[in-house]
């Protein structure tokens, strides 16, 4: 940098006699020093104003006052040693024309340079980028969309080429050098300007209007990302890394509810908490939301090594040392194990979240499931008895409302249990909540659908009408840990899952907002095919959270208290004990029958299977 701005400033010098004088102008004896001087002055003083101290590649329009202060300083000295230096003198308006020239050269050459690293150099040194940059338009004319215009001037990836936005007044007006089109036009602009992807930078819109913009883009071939929630940003800063693709949570077009902090925190603060399945998708999230609700010990109970290592790991991270964490290792199925746990720890609160829900698993390993689901659930509730647990929530199902398949008539039982338990004494308080699929859960088909993307295709339906209520991971276990804290004793919660969402709906927004387009018989050149393979054992079009109509409201607005018959534990002893004794044999007809008992609203929908006895 200083040998070029020297060369550029002896250069500048030349020109300004030569302007001035009207002919090329050669220096003559003393002029030739001041000339050829001139760098040791110049560079002098722009060391002293920091100008080689700034990186190129990100010198902002701001650095030009440095420039202008360090440019006119060389230039008044420049003037002042020559008239000193030379003896024929120097004409006056050499140093204004040198003035005004330096500041253009010095100034315009740190931009251009700027310009030529960040397009060029950067480019082709960074691995991770692309060779073509993706055109974006940004959907947000206002203080988050500007800074994400100001932040993509040093992205490799994304090249913008445009704002959208609502308000009038701007509309075709220029931001940032970008013209600012209207929403109404948006898909001939997407088309002529060859967009790639639209950036939504609202943040502080409420998820209703998010939504209703991703339904206007999702016809059209571009990959849609949205800048996270003002809350999430740290700062107001504004980062590429912040943009993420539009996830299904946020097709939702639901607003959260403000959660009762006093719900929260009421069976968890200085208790020690026990979570069984502690390392499955509800079984971890629960975790990470009761480590920071301060109890005197989490426990971590799971029969999965791997996924025990990984929840306890994160868990540590998060640095609050001051909460003891046990990772055990254990089976809801041994109950001297179990009671050993609970004695030792004088456990307050169980999260039970222990269970084999993935429900043609089940349905083909039926016995297991069985055994499981309800007497683990048994084991757990009996050794909470006995240890004078105060708090234990179950975490259900909406199949087990009138359910088609095991897994649902397995927690239909296990509900059971817990309401004839809650009768039968009153320390223990017994408390089930009962919710649909949550997002992204292991096993659940959002997961399945991003992997057939991104393996291009075809995505599997099962059935082209199929039904399904969601609810984000986070949601549902903040609701949970509140239900629990409601519970008087044997109460069923349904938490409300909102509108009910059609899974093939879902797999073509997934595909659109992709960037892709559906393959079908009226688009044979489409990207990704959907094809239905047929319902699989267990599975039914829709599920319900309720089996009566009887439901009565609570303190808060997504959890609903259920009414539902129940067996005293007399009635319901002698059929579990039956059922025991059917699975130690595994005489798998007596057992399906005896759920039948149990659960007269057990419809089963396939024939009894067990994958590991089948005759071949």
């Amino acid at each position: 940098m200083m040998i070029v701005d020297s060369l550029m400033i002896v250069s500048v010098l030349f020109a300004s006699f030569s302007i001035r004088l009207g002919y090329w102008y050669f220096p003559q004896s003393d002029m030739f020093w001041v000339i050829f001087g001139s760098p040791v002055i110049a560079i002098t003083i722009f060391i002293r104003f920091s100008l080689y101290r700034v990186v190129i590649r990100y010198v902002k329009f701001s650095a030009l006052w440095s420039i202008v202060q360090g440019v006119s300083l060389y230039a008044l000295v420049w003037g002042v040693i020559g008239f000193m230096v030379s003896a024929h003198g120097i004409p006056r308006s050499v140093i204004i024309i040198n003035w005004i020239l330096a500041l253009l050269v010095i100034g315009c050459s740190r931009m251009i340079a700027r310009w030529i690293f960040m397009r060029n150099i950067g480019l082709k040194n960074d691995p991770q980028s692309s060779s073509k940059s993706k055109n974006v338009l940004v959907y947000g004319a206002g203080d988050a969309g500007i800074q994400l215009i100001s932040a993509l001037e040093y992205s490799y990836e994304f090249n913008p080429i445009g704002f959208i936005d609502d308000s009038k007044e701007l509309q075709g007006n220029f931001i940032g050098g970008l013209v600012v089109y209207s929403p109404d036009i948006i898909g001939d602009e997407i088309k002529r300007l060859k967009v790639d992807e639209v950036l939504i930078a609202i943040p502080s819109s409420s998820r209703a209007r998010r939504v209703e913009i991703v339904n206007t883009l999702e016809s059209y071939p571009v990959i849609v990302r949205m800048l996270p929630s003002l809350s999430d940003l740290a700062g107001g800063v504004v980062s590429v890394d912040d943009l993420q693709k539009v996830s299904i949570k946020d097709l939702l077009g639901r607003e959260s509810v403000l959660a009762n902090k006093e719900l929260l925190i009421k069976n968890i603060i200085n208790k020690v908490v026990l979570v069984t399945g502690a390392g499955g998708s509800i079984g971890s999230e629960l975790c990470r939301q009761i480590i920071l609700m301060k109890p005197k010990a989490l426990i971590l109970f799971e029969i999965s090594e791997l996924a025990l290592y990984n929840i306890e790991k994160e868990l540590i991270a998060k640095g609050i040392h001051e909460i003891e964490i046990y990772p055990i290792l254990g089976s809801v199925n041994k109950k001297n194990h179990l009671n050993e746990v609970f004695k030792n720890f004088d456990v307050n609160t169980i999260y039970h979240a222990a269970a084999y829900k993935h429900v043609p698993m089940v349905e083909y390993n039926n016995v297991e499931g069985v055994d499981n689901n309800i007497f683990g659930t048994l084991n757990c509730a009996q050794v909470a008895i006995s240890n004078s647990v105060e708090t234990f929530v179950l975490i259900s199902t909406d199949k087990a409302v009138r359910p088609t398949n095991t897994m649902g008539a397995t927690k239909r039982s296990a509900e059971l249990i817990l309401q004839a338990l809650a009768v039968e004494q009153s320390f223990t308080k017994f408390t089930m909540v009962r919710f649909g699929n949550v997002l992204d859960s292991s096993g659940s088909v959002i997961p399945l659908f991003k992997q057939q993307i991104k393996d291009g295709g075809p995505i599997t339906l099962t059935h082209k009408d199929m039904i399904r209520y969601f609810m984000t991971i986070s949601e549902a276990v903040e609701l949970v840990i509140q239900a629990g804290a409601m519970g008087k004793g044997g109460d069923v919660f349904v938490l409300d899952m909102g509108e009910p969402v059609k899974i093939k709906d879902l797999a073509q927004k997934m595909i659109k907002l992709s960037g892709l387009e559906i393959k079908n018989v009226s688009n044979p050149n489409g990207d990704i095919e959907i094809k239905c393979t047929g319902l699989r054992p267990g599975e039914k079009l829709y599920e319900e959270l309720l089996i009566g109509d009887d439901s009565s409201d609570t303190d808060n607005s997504r959890i609903m208290r259920a009414k539902e018959d129940m067996l005293l534990w007399s009635e319901l002893k002698p059929l579990l004990d039956r059922l025991k004794h059917e699975i130690d044999v595994y005489d798998q007809e007596k057992i399906r029958n005896l759920l039948i008992r149990l659960v007269p609203e057990f419809k089963p929908q396939s024939e009894i299977v067990d994958i590991l006895y089948k005759k071949v």
